[in-house]
């Protein structure tokens, strides 16, 4: 299937069905980061350190990528830095939009596929902020090869994603059970391990689709990309029964070597 056709779409859902990620912030929060306050997500709830920013965002080139939905991208604006949101859901983009429009920001939006950035030239930008997002796409080496690219050297990589553990595990059981049945090896995929009944049921419900990636392509990835890692924790969803035992997800600062 055309993962990223069905997985646009499916996201466009979400919008209209006002997923907690798809929901815009509010004048309040724009005020505030124009003032200093703000902080940002990577993962579900553990906000970002600020010292893995620069100290001064003004003026600061940044990509958001994959980041669309009105939530980051806005708040970054707000604190002075040139944003640039980059999501391959024409919805997500318009939340955006809708902030820098209300709020009399200059948000530059483009919809495109995370693994190709190809309409962006090399060396554009000081930061890469790319929340859990590429549990969306079949491979996430080429996300990180693209992010290195469009990096000017020095130039930071923030990004947040799945603990692969994850996707070891039945989920309908983890949710629907409230227990932990071992099912599938990583790298997993919805589209290939998944029983064809449930694919069909996710498929029916707009249900994005999503990938488990091995810690060799997410964190070794990065290294092979060309980056140092210099930053790294973990977040715990609160609502699952797997953090009971784990952390689920892991976010990264890196930086781009200069050679």
């Amino acid at each position: 299937m055309d993962i990223r056709a069905y997985n646009r779409q499916a996201w466009n859902f979400q919008v209209q069905h006002k997923n907690q990620w798809t929901i815009p912030v509010d004048s309040e929060q724009i005020a505030a980061a124009r003032q200093g306050r703000w902080s940002l997500l990577l993962t579900e709830t553990k906000a970002v350190p600020r010292e893995w920013f620069p100290a001064n965002l003004h003026g600061i080139k940044i990509l958001c990528l994959a980041s669309g939905g009105g939530q980051q991208g806005p708040i970054l604006a707000a604190a002075g830095a040139v944003v640039t949101v980059f999501d391959n859901s024409p919805e997500q983009l318009a939340q955006d939009r809708l902030v820098a429009g209300r709020e009399g920001l200059a948000i530059e939006t483009i919809e495109g596929d995370m693994a190709d950035l190809s309409i962006i030239d090399d060396e554009t930008f000081d930061l890469v902020f790319h929340p859990v997002s590429n549990l969306f796409v079949p491979q996430v080496e080429p996300v990180w090869q693209e992010a290195y690219r469009v990096l000017k050297p020095g130039g930071i990589l923030l990004a947040g994603f799945m603990n692969p553990i994850w996707y070891i595990f039945d989920i309908d059981v983890m949710d629907n059970e409230k227990r932990l049945e071992v099912r599938y090896r990583i790298p997993y995929s919805d589209v290939a391990d998944l029983p064809p009944e449930r694919l069909q049921r996710y498929i029916e419900e707009n249900v994005p689709l999503e990938y488990g990636h091995s810690l060799d392509a997410l964190l070794g990835g990065q290294v092979r990309a060309g980056f140092a890692i210099t930053g790294f924790y973990e977040d715990i969803p609160p609502w699952s029964i797997l953090s009971e035992y784990i952390p689920s997800y892991i976010a990264t600062r890196a930086v781009k070597l200069i050679f």
